[in-house]
């Protein structure tokens, strides 16, 4: 019975830990771009974020070994730094960007200073990260986050085209097929499709399972909580594009403000609606800057070979402990400068769809490995996908820069 909870528990986490401001972002700005037409993006990105963030987890209930460690050994000192570097860079930009999404939302709910609003959230992290134990700190903001779900009642009483949903369900090319239209909706799919596959998620998620102590017998719990986790997780994300489609595109409103998602809960379930939403976001956006902060942090010490995780106390592992506290301190230093969050979480999800090959290269390479994970090693079929997601992935990195620059960061 315990284990049984534990299951649930872990699933609801991982459901209210899904949608972070990128993805948020991308998804109202498909649905009022594109209508339900790029619904496809999220189960092919859903897909792929359960085949990784499965063999990640596996590695690590089998190994004890996190991400970086797998990728220091596959591939070698120099390029495992590079991969290290690049997505400490991601890290840092999206964890700041998720920061100054939480102070906007507090200065929208009780106005006063985005400044003053971007220190009390680098407080209240930093106390967050301190006390809350690493179950914790997925429980609470994993289930304040499940108020994103307020998303999919919208776009439910919104009464949506159940034909145009299932066809938005297929992949396709836009309806408007200029030269421009198809730049911007390549440069769409790439990006959402980024934003549902961070790499951070994989690195927190393997951290997850050490800190939570999993052994192989927790082999089929991994995958229990990735298939229904993430499932009901891209529910979220469908959710919002709907309701980008059905209230924002008949409109012509682009929505680029953080706040903008909130409307929908508004018009729809009224001022109890907006309240729930407004939870949900701040908690998603906390639990991701708590987990890309922290994801850095498991890097740099699982590169180096410090001593790291929550379930040490600060003097067991002080340079990781320090890493982490200054990692949020600087975070914090793009907003205090006034740099928009909606902007830089854009450029990180760009950005990251460059480094997803050099990571799940090396999580690929580790879980086919029979020498390595013996009985519990990748078999064909899940190779076989796990390779042809790796080719796209790699296509959608090589085509990520030069379409932003030729977009103008997808604005056409």
């Amino acid at each position: 019975m315990r284990k049984i909870l534990e299951i649930f528990l872990s699933i609801l986490t991982a459901v209210g830990g899904f949608v972070e401001l990128g993805e948020l972002t991308f998804a109202q700005q498909a649905g009022a771009r594109f209508g339900a037409e790029l619904l496809w993006v999220i189960w092919l990105g859903t897909l792929g974020i359960m085949l990784y963030g499965e063999m990640s987890g596996r590695i690590a209930a089998v190994t004890e070994q996190p991400v970086f460690h797998v990728i220091r050994l596959v591939s070698g000192v120099r390029l495992g730094l590079l991969t290290l570097v690049a997505a400490g860079l991601v890290n840092f930009m999206t964890c700041s960007a998720e920061i100054g999404g939480m102070a906007i939302l507090l200065r929208l709910a009780f106005g006063g200073s985005f400044r003053v609003w971007v220190l009390l959230v680098l407080l209240f992290l930093i106390l967050a990260a301190w006390f809350l134990p690493f179950k914790w700190i997925e429980r609470v903001f994993g289930f304040l986050g499940l108020l994103m779900l307020t998303f999919v009642v919208s776009a439910l009483l919104l009464k949506p085209d159940w034909h145009e949903v299932g066809r938005g369900l297929v992949p396709s090319l836009p309806t408007a097929s200029s030269g421009r239209d198809m730049l911007l909706y390549a440069f769409f799919v790439i990006s959402f499709m980024s934003s549902i596959m961070l790499p951070y998620e994989t690195y927190f998620y393997a951290s997850g399972g050490i800190e939570d102590r999993w052994t192989p017998s927790d082999v089929p719990v991994n995958r229990t909580i990735i298939v229904i986790g993430f499932s009901l997780g891209a529910m979220v994300a469908a959710g919002l594009v709907m309701n980008g489609a059905l209230l924002f595109k008949p409109l012509d409103i682009e929505p680029q403000r953080v706040g903008t998602a909130s409307l929908v809960a508004d018009v729809t379930l009224g001022r109890l609606g907006w309240m729930a939403a407004m939870v949900g976001m701040f908690f998603a956006f906390g639990g991701a800057a708590l987990e890309t902060c922290f994801s850095a942090a498991y890097g740099v010490g699982q590169y180096f070979g410090w001593p790291w995780g929550k379930f040490r106390r600060p003097a067991g592992a002080p340079r990781f402990t320090l890493f982490w506290m200054l990692f949020f301190v600087l975070a914090t230093v793009p907003m205090l400068l006034g740099v928009n969050p909606v902007q830089l979480v854009e450029y990180a999800i760009v950005f990251s769809v460059v480094i997803l090959p050099f990571s799940y290269y090396s999580i690929l390479k580790a879980a086919g490995d029979r020498r390595y994970l013996g009985n519990y090693a990748n078999g064909r079929w899940m190779n076989a996908f796990g390779w042809g997601y790796l080719i796209l992935i790699t296509l959608a990195g090589l085509a990520a820069i030069p379409l932003l620059i030729l977009t103008h960061g997808g604005k056409g």
